[in-house]
C-alpha cells in the first residue's frame, strides 16, 4: 500500500494461514519477508511481485517477530519456540541461512542440574524432550544435545514434525565429568518408558547405547518404567531403579548389564532414589514401602535395611561428606548419615509435595523446593531453618554451584532457569534460626514483560540488616576467661630486670667533644697535636626524688577503692600501661617508694576480685607474681597484708585443681581416642 497516494500497489497470498510478521529488506534488494503460524518464511520480490523464495521450518512453532538489520543483509527472527535467530542472504537463490541463533527450551524445563566442578554449565531436561547445556558464563557456550529418539537415523529422514520414533521427556538424569572425553557421560530416564538412555557431552548428542534389562529388549512392557538413575563418580556404570523395585547396574562405555540388586528384585514397591557413593562400597535405595536400604556395590549383598517413618518421595546423597537428604510424601525431609546409618536431622515446615532438593559444597546447607512456592535453606550442623522465600511459581527443580556461588532453579510453566547469588559470599549475612512464626516475603523474578515502578525503599529498611556482636567480658560465671591482651604486655614481667641487664649498653653514650678552631701543638723541630685532656665527668643524673614524688593515678585509684570496693577503674588503668611502667607502679605502693601498707591492702583485693570474677585470668597471675618479688620482705611484716595473701592462696588452689582436673580429663580422653581401636 503507498500511504503517500492511498493506493494499493499489489496483494499477496499464502498457503500457510494468517500473516503473523512482516519486515523490509533495506540493503538495496527489493524484498518483503512474511511469517506464518507454522514457523514457514516467505520471501516476496516486490519488482516482479511474485514469491521468490521460501525459508521453511525457519522455527517450529509460529513466527513471532522479525526483522531487517537497516542496510545489511541479515534478519532477526524470534518464536513461541522460545529461540531467536540471526540470519544472513549471502547465496544464490536469495534464501537465508542461520548466521547465528541462542535457543532455550520450548517447553518448561523439568530438572537441571550443574554439570562439572567449575559451576559453568547447567544441564537441562524439559518436556519438550530435549536436553540442553546453558551457560552461566556467557550465552556463547550454550549447546543442545538435541531430542531423545528411539532411532537416530529413521528420525532423520522424517523430520522433527512427522518423527514417530522421538522419546518422551527427560524426567531424571545423572552426569559425570569423569571419562567424558572417552565414552558417554550422562545417562536418563524417560516419562513412562523402560529404556534409559545415554548422552555424549563431549559429542553434544545423543550417546550409542540404549540400557534397559534384557528380557525386555524384545518387547516393551507398557507398566514398567525407569524411575531413578545414577552414575558413579568414577564415570564406569550406572545403577537404574525401576518403577516394579528392581535396580539394576550397566557399564556406560559397552552398554552390557553387570547384574541386580536382590534375588528378582531391591523393594516391594517403586524405586524412589538410587544413590551410589563416592568410592563405590555402597549404593542406598529408597522404595516406596518406607525402606531404605544399603548394598555392597560390586558383592551387590544387602548390608543394612532400616524403615522410615513415612513413604520416600526421593533422596540425595551428598558424597564429600556422606550426607543422605531424604523427602517424604508427608511434606517433611529427613537427614541420615550413611557411615552411622541413622538419621540425624528432621524438618519439618513445607505444605506442599517437595519437588527437589540439593546441598551446598560443603554439606552445610539443604536447600528444598516444594509445590507450597517456598524454597527454604535448612542448616544441618544447628538443625534449623536459616533462610525461606516465596515466588510466585513453584520451584519445580533446584541445583547449587559447586562452587557455591549460584542456586539455580526452574518453576511451573516457565521457560527460563534463574539463578540466585549467594549473598553470604559478599555480604555479612545474619544465619540466625528463623522464629517458628515466620512470614516469607514474596520475592518477584526477573522477566522481559514490563511491570510497574516498585518502591522499594520500603523493602531496603525490611531487610534484615546483620547486627554486630558485641562479646561479653564473662560468658558464664563459672567460666575462667583470659584477657585479649598481647602476650608481650604481661608475659615477662617476672622476667624485666633480665631483660634491662641484657639490653643495657656496656658503656654510656660519649658525646663527641667540638674540635678547637686553631689546634694547639708542641712547640718543637717536628710539629705534634696536644693530647686531649680527660674530662672525669661522673656526675649522676638520677634524682632522688624523696618526699617529692606525686602520686599516680593507678595509686588514686586504689586509694578510692579502699572505700568504694570497686577495683574497675585501676584494673583497666593497669591494662593499659606497658611492662616498665606496669614495674614502676608496683614498685611505688611500698612505703619507701612513696606509697603505704594501705595502698598494697587494696591492691591484694583488686587482685581477689579478678580470681573471685574468674577473669583476666592470667593477668592476676602475673601482677600478683611480680607483686610478691617486689614487696616480700614488707609482706612478711605486715599481718594485715599476710592475712590477705594467705587468702589469695586458697582462691588460687582452688581454682587451680578444678582446671587441672577438667585439662587431665581432656587429655585423657584424647589419649584414649588416639590410642583405642575404634
Amino acid at each position: 500500500h503507498n500511504i503517500k497516494f492511498d493506493e494499493t500497489l499489489m496483494k499477496f497470498q499464502q498457503d500457510w494461514g494468517p500473516i503473523t510478521a512482516i519486515s523490509f529488506r533495506t540493503d538495496g534488494h527489493p524484498v518483503m519477508a512474511a511469517g506464518s503460524p507454522i514457523g514457514h518464511i516467505a520471501l516476496w520480490d516486490l519488482e516482479e511481485k511474485k514469491l521468490m523464495c521460501q525459508m521453511q521450518d525457519a522455527h517450529s512453532t509460529a513466527i513471532a517477530g522479525m526483522s531487517f538489520v537497516p542496510g545489511e543483509p541479515l534478519l532477526i527472527t524470534n518464536g513461541a519456540d522460545n529461540a531467536i535467530r540471526v540470519w544472513i542472504f549471502d547465496g544464490p537463490g536469495g534464501t537465508g541461512r542461520v548466521l547465528r541463533s541462542r535457543t532455550g527450551h520450548s517447553a518448561p524445563p523439568t530438572k537441571i542440574r550443574y554439570h562439572g566442578q567449575n559451576g559453568e554449565q547447567i544441564l537441562s531436561a524439559g518436556q519438550d524432550g530435549t536436553l540442553q547445556s546453558f551457560s552461566t558464563v556467557h550465552e556463547k557456550f550454550n549447546k543442545s544435545l538435541g531430542h531423545g529418539s528411539i532411532n537416530k537415523k529413521k528420525s532423520k529422514k522424517k523430520g522433527l514434525k512427522l518423527d514417530t520414533m522421538a522419546l518422551p521427556p527427560i524426567t531424571v538424569f545423572a552426569s559425570e565429568v569423569a571419562h567424558q572425553s572417552d565414552w558417554d557421560s550422562i545417562v536418563a530416564c524417560h516419562q513412562g518408558y523402560i529404556t534409559c538412555t545415554t548422552w555424549n557431552y563431549q559429542k553434544t548428542s545423543m550417546g550409542a547405547h540404549k540400557l534397559r534389562p534384557e528380557e525386555f529388549s524384545k518387547h516393551k512392557p507398557i507398566d514398567i518404567y525407569a524411575t531413578a538413575v545414577d552414575i558413579t563418580s568414577c564415570g564406569n556404570f550406572a545403577v537404574i531403579g525401576l518403577s516394579t523395585g528392581r535396580v539394576d547396574v550397566y557399564n556406560v562405555q559397552s552398554g552390557i548389564h553387570r547384574g541386580h540388586y536382590g534375588k528378582e528384585r531391591a523393594h516391594e514397591g517403586a524405586i524412589r532414589g538410587v544413590a551410589v557413593d563416592g568410592l563405590n562400597q555402597l549404593i542406598i535405595t529408597a522404595g516406596s514401602e518406607g525402606l531404605i536400604k544399603f548394598w555392597k556395590f560390586k558383592t551387590k549383598d544387602l548390608v543394612y535395611s532400616t524403615e522410615l517413618s513415612s513413604s520416600p518421595n526421593g533422596i540425595l546423597l551428598h558424597r564429600d561428606s556422606g550426607i543422605l537428604g531424604i523427602a517424604f510424601d508427608d511434606f517433611s525431609i529427613s537427614v541420615l548419615d550413611i557411615e552411622t546409618r541413622k538419621i540425624v536431622r528432621t524438618f519439618s515446615g513445607h505444605h506442599g509435595r517437595i519437588n527437589d532438593m540439593t546441598f551446598s559444597p560443603d554439606g552445610r546447607w539443604l536447600i528444598t523446593s516444594s509445590m507450597d512456592c517456598t524454597v527454604k535453606t535448612w542448616d544441618l550442623p544447628s538443625g534449623c531453618l536459616i533462610d525461606c522465600f516465596l515466588v510466585d511459581s513453584a520451584a519445580v527443580s533446584l541445583t547449587m554451584s559447586p562452587t557455591g556461588d549460584f542456586l539455580a532453579s526452574t518453576h511451573v510453566d516457565d521457560l527460563g532457569i534463574y539463578l540466585w547469588s549467594n549473598r553470604s559470599l559478599y555480604s555479612l549475612v545474619s544465619l540466625r534460626p528463623l522464629p517458628a512464626d515466620y512470614e516469607p516475603s514474596m520475592v518477584t523474578r526477573p522477566s522481559t514483560c514490563p511491570v510497574q515502578d516498585v518502591d522499594v525503599a520500603g523493602d531496603e529498611e525490611m531487610c534484615d540488616e546483620m547486627i554486630e556482636y558485641v562479646s561479653p567480658e564473662q560468658l558464664g560465671e563459672q567460666l575462667v576467661t583470659l584477657s585479649s591482651l598481647l602476650e608481650s604486655r604481661w608475659k615477662n614481667l617476672l622476667s624485666l630486670d633480665v631483660i634491662k641487664k641484657k639490653n643495657k649498653p656496656r658503656e654510656p653514650p660519649k658525646v663527641p667533644k667540638s674540635a678547637p678552631f686553631f689546634i694547639p701543638t708542641v712547640p718543637g723541630l717536628i710539629p705534634q697535636y696536644v693530647a686531649p685532656e680527660e674530662e672525669n665527668d661522673t656526675q649522676s643524673k638520677v634524682v632522688n626524688l624523696g618526699v617529692l614524688a606525686q602520686k599516680s593515678d593507678f595509686y588514686i585509684h586504689l586509694e578510692e577503692a579502699l572505700s568504694t570496693n570497686e577495683y574497675t577503674a585501676p584494673l583497666n588503668l593497669l591494662k593499659s600501661l606497658g611492662p616498665s611502667n606496669i614495674e614502676i607502679e608496683l614498685r611505688g605502693l611500698a612505703p619507701e617508694g612513696g606509697g603505704s601498707v594501705e595502698v598494697m591492702l587494696s591492691f591484694l583485693r583488686m587482685i581477689g576480685m579478678m580470681l573471685t570474677k574468674k577473669y583476666n585470668f592470667q593477668l592476676a597471675q602475673a601482677y600478683l607474681a611480680l607483686f610478691l618479688k617486689l614487696h616480700l620482705k614488707i609482706l612478711s611484716s605486715q599481718p594485715n597484708l599476710l592475712e590477705e595473701v594467705s587468702r589469695l592462696s586458697v582462691q588460687l588452689k582452688e581454682t587451680w585443681i578444678h582446671l587441672q582436673t577438667l585439662f587431665n580429663q581432656s587429655l585423657c580422653v584424647l589419649t584414649y581416642m588416639k590410642s583405642a581401636l575404634l
